[in-house]
């Protein structure tokens, strides 16, 4: 029986040991966790000119580019034409959900193209349907173009869109507005789209890149060039709509990765992903600290009845 006892006592003070340094180690990387820095947002700035020298760029293409607004209102009293030709408010399509605004000109004989072929192609795949849980805003800053190049184009972009279930729903929250000069250059200004008339080559010169606001009109993403990745467009549109649309798991992935305003892109959120690590971590060594607990005591109840067996039979 002594031997009993004591094979016992060892083995409870070395659960005992595993569990104390369990518990020590869990408080040490708790108590990391919550120490840690918070993340601080990156400063909003222009976007790089990718290595190209101000020298290099011709003279008509200096003032050429986008100057992020972030924050700021987008002026929603301003009149334009919609693709039926009816004098509308840019204001009639905000209130509800986020917003995209693309900046193009439809007759434009290739880098607007590109650019809505990019955002039709990063929307595509995702979960969100235009008209449903955002919209999209698509204004001329050609003056010369009508109602009829509107719906030209509108016509173009809904069937690469191509959802046939949804169909009336996007082509209700997907406009395309042209409008005249002041009303153009008011919206431009506003979000910080610089472009400018070649009188040679009867064209514009202008950078590529979308902007997304909130329901209420503030600029809240810039997205540039002419491809938009997925991850990119649904995080943003999760955070411009405060959570309101997205998952948990988009929720959580949001956490993890922040907006960089410099590249326009969403990047990890290094001490994000530490603090959730380190959390998870803490979780998995209480549920162990548990379990051997459990343990424990069913062997000290099996150890108990052992012992009471031994004795009756004594």
């Amino acid at each position: 029986m002594k031997v009993l006892r004591n094979q016992k006592s060892v083995a409870d003070e070395r659960l005992r040991g595993r569990g104390g340094a369990a518990a020590r180690l869990a408080g040490l990387l708790l108590l990391t966790v919550c120490c840690l820095p918070l993340t601080v947002p990156g400063q909003y700035a222009q976007p790089p000119l990718g290595g190209v020298s101000s020298n290099d760029v011709p003279l008509a293409l200096k003032d050429i580019g986008i100057e992020q607004r972030l924050s700021e209102q987008i002026p929603l009293d301003l009149s334009f034409r919609d693709e039926t030709g009816r004098t509308v408010k840019l204001g009639d399509y905000f209130g509800k959900r986020p917003v995209i605004v693309s900046l193009v000109y439809y007759n434009c004989p290739k880098l607007c193209n590109l650019v809505l072929n990019g955002l039709v192609g990063g929307l595509k795949t995702l979960p969100f349907t235009v008209g449903k849980e955002f919209d999209v805003v698509t204004v001329s800053f050609d003056p010369r173009e009508s109602a009829a190049d509107a719906v030209k184009k509108k016509e173009l972009v809904m069937h690469d869109y191509g959802r046939p279930g949804d169909a009336t729903a996007v082509a209700a929250g997907w406009h395309f507005l042209t409008g005249d000069k002041t009303s153009i250059d008011a919206l431009a200004n506003s979000v910080g789209f610089k472009y400018a008339f070649d009188t040679a080559t009867n064209q514009y010169a202008h950078a590529s890149g979308v902007m997304l606001a909130t329901p209420e009109g503030k600029l809240s993403h810039y997205f540039y060039g002419i491809e938009y990745a997925p991850r990119d467009l649904k995080l943003g549109l999760v955070e411009a709509s405060a959570g309101k649309i997205g998952s948990a798991v988009d929720k959580l992935t949001l956490y993890c990765f922040h907006y960089d305003p410099t590249s326009g892109k969403y990047g990890p959120a290094i001490m994000n992903i530490m603090r959730l690590t380190g959390v998870v971590t803490v979780v998995g060594l209480v549920a162990l600290i548990m379990v051997l607990q459990r343990r424990r005591r069913r062997s000290d109840t099996a150890q108990g009845l052992s012992t009471g067996e031994a004795g009756g039979i004594a």
